[in-house]
């Protein structure tokens, strides 16, 4: 997405005060995790509903709690006045946010403040304008700078989500492609549903998508334009089985081609469409991901007798098993922060969804049940979305949890969900 929709008015309203460690808020690994309270007071003039935005990416942040509005000791009249703090230490309030927005002749203008309780400062504080409808935008933009602030690490709130929609019963399910804002909300439909479509994927631009389809023939691989629309076959393989990954700088796809009982890995070069193959074992080598600085390759083989995570470098060679774990591992991705490798394994009926690092070590299962998979890291690599099917007559549904396994809740979309995929932040 172009930066036409909404501009930062920097400069007006500025930081005036050092960015806080990340452990000064929360704890990242063992002991006992607290989130920070914060206090979302409404903002003045808010015909447009963002701090309705900015409390509901709050309430979903996991590191973060919104105060219920019904507690509030006060209503601050004057969002350029520091807020009477002694009062919000009542409510046990750190963080008090407070605002105004301005809608006058089609153009929105949100200005924000955020003060430390504790020290009575003000820690943050920023103006975005926006056109006609860019309200949605501006409280994720907001919810970023809050985020990134408090915690010390990068926001998420404004990227989106390319996942399957899922609609009729279960034996006649239509399947179509759809794009959601982090939150759920802002759902549109990419493709129609005439055809069967799994597996998308975004590219690092966020402006291309790259799924697969079946119907008339064999596999396709497609790549869509999300601003545009225009769709660009990628060619049909026969037997493909898992959609392609692109590398870090969008030039290249990674992608699983079966040849009888086996399957390789290949790389295809977009410009040219020319494919390279990358393994040749006897074996089914499936799921390929691309490590943020483009240098090596996750994937998910059955070479040693079962599924388990292999990585090797981006020009093929020999590859390392990193998973030693009970059961099968698959679906990996790697981190955009580079530290982390997050997989799907099943073991002994149950599906978990966890991390390790590129290495192997520090395994981790945030979750585990019936059929979760497909995990998917914000473009931050605190949180993962994946889809849990529990089974029976209804489908799959879409969930976020954190990496370090403090909490997890179900996205809302508007029927069943699945194979998300998560882009990185907006331009």
């Amino acid at each position: 997405m172009k930066s036409v929709l909404v501009s930062l008015a920097l400069g007006l309203w500025v930081t005036i005060a050092p960015a806080l460690a990340a452990s000064d808020v929360y704890v990242r690994a063992g002991g006992e995790f607290k989130p920070v309270t914060i206090a979302v007071t409404p903002l003045v003039g808010d015909n447009a509903k963002v701090g309705a935005v900015i409390a509901n990416d709050m309430a979903h942040s996991i590191f973060l709690t919104p105060l219920n509005p019904s507690t509030f000791p006060e209503k601050p009249a004057d969002p350029d006045a520091a807020p009477n703090l002694d009062a919000w230490k009542t409510v046990n309030a750190q963080f008090v946010l407070t605002g105004r927005v301005d809608n006058a002749g089609g153009k929105l203008t949100a200005r924000f403040r955020l003060w430390d309780v504790a020290t009575g400062e003000q820690v943050a504080g920023e103006q975005f304008n926006a056109g006609p409808g860019g309200a949605r935008r501006i409280g994720h933009l907001i919810a970023d700078k809050v985020f990134s602030r408090v915690t010390g690490e990068k926001g998420f709130f404004d990227s989106r989500i390319v996942f399957v929609d899922e609609t009729g019963p279960k034996t006649r399910r239509v399947k179509r492609i759809a794009l959601m804002d982090t939150d759920g909300a802002s759902v549109k439909y990419l493709t129609s549903g005439e055809k069967l479509v799994v597996t998308p994927a975004f590219s690092p631009s966020d402006q291309e998508v790259a799924y697969m389809s079946f119907g008339g023939g064999d596999p396709s691989v497609t790549l869509m334009n999300l601003e545009s629309g225009q769709k660009q076959p990628l060619g049909d393989f026969h037997n493909m089985s898992f959609a392609p990954r692109f590398s870090p700088d969008g030039r290249h796809v990674v992608m699983s081609l079966s040849d009888g009982a086996n399957a390789s890995l290949y790389a295809m070069e977009l410009g040219s469409q020319q494919t390279r193959r990358l393994t040749d074992a006897s074996a089914i080598d499936t799921s390929p991901s691309y490590s943020p600085d483009g240098g090596r390759i996750v994937f998910e083989s059955d070479r040693g007798g079962k599924q388990q995570l292999y990585v090797m470098d981006t020009g093929g060679g020999e590859a390392k098993r990193i998973s030693f774990g009970e059961g099968r591992y698959s679906t990996p991705v790697w981190s955009p922060k580079g530290d982390l490798i997050a997989f799907t394994r099943q073991k002994g009926g149950e599906f978990g969804i966890g991390v390790m690092k590129p290495d192997g070590s520090g395994e981790k299962i945030i979750t585990e049940g019936f059929h979760n998979e497909g995990p998917t890291f914000s473009p931050n690599g605190l949180f993962l979305m994946f889809f849990r099917d529990p089974g029976g007559a209804g489908g799959a549904h879409i969930y976020m949890a954190d990496v370090f396994g403090h909490g997890e809740f179900q996205v809302p979309t508007p029927a069943y969900a699945s194979d998300p995929s998560w882009g990185p932040l907006l331009k």
